[in-house]
């Protein structure tokens, strides 16, 4: 069970210290003055769509949540809350692609809305691994067993 939950929280961190960085090199950019290299954005991107949205959420959906449901019914709301915001986030990851595309294209304009995609995304899956960490971790704790870990 620690292994397991050690791991969720491990990718947690490296999904928050990504979307931290592409915080910190979106308001750079804000300044205008010289153009972004805006491969390290599509890197950072490329990232929050290949490790959070193809890998880390799939894990959630197929193991965490799929042995947690029948050992815990009360959950089903959660879990279902949990899933409908993995279906959310792979969704604003092609806002903040094509808010990328824009950018690229009209630089130095479409700063802005670039901005608030990536904010609005680092927002969003902040609060969605809070959920996880402080909701759905205690509940998997105490209602899964050794063998379900």
């Amino acid at each position: 069970m620690e292994k397991a939950i050690r791991i969720i929280r491990d990718e947690h961190r490296s999904i928050s210290a990504v979307l931290s960085g592409l915080r910190a090199v979106a308001q750079v950019a804000r300044e205008g003055k010289l153009r972004p290299d805006f491969a390290v954005f599509r890197a950072m991107i490329y990232y929050i769509d290949a490790f959070p949205e193809r890998m880390h959420h799939p894990k959630e959906d197929a193991h965490l949540f799929a042995r947690l449901l029948p050992r815990d019914p009360g959950a089903r709301e959660l879990i279902e809350a949990l899933q409908a915001e993995h279906i959310q986030g792979a969704r604003l990851v092609r806002d903040l692609e094509r808010a990328l595309l824009a950018y690229e294209q009209t630089w130095p304009a479409g700063v802005e809305p670039f901005i608030a995609a990536v904010e609005n995304y680092a927002q969003f899956h902040w609060s969605h691994m809070r959920r996880e960490e402080q909701d759905l971790i205690p509940r998997a704790e105490k209602a899964l067993t050794a063998e379900d870990w």
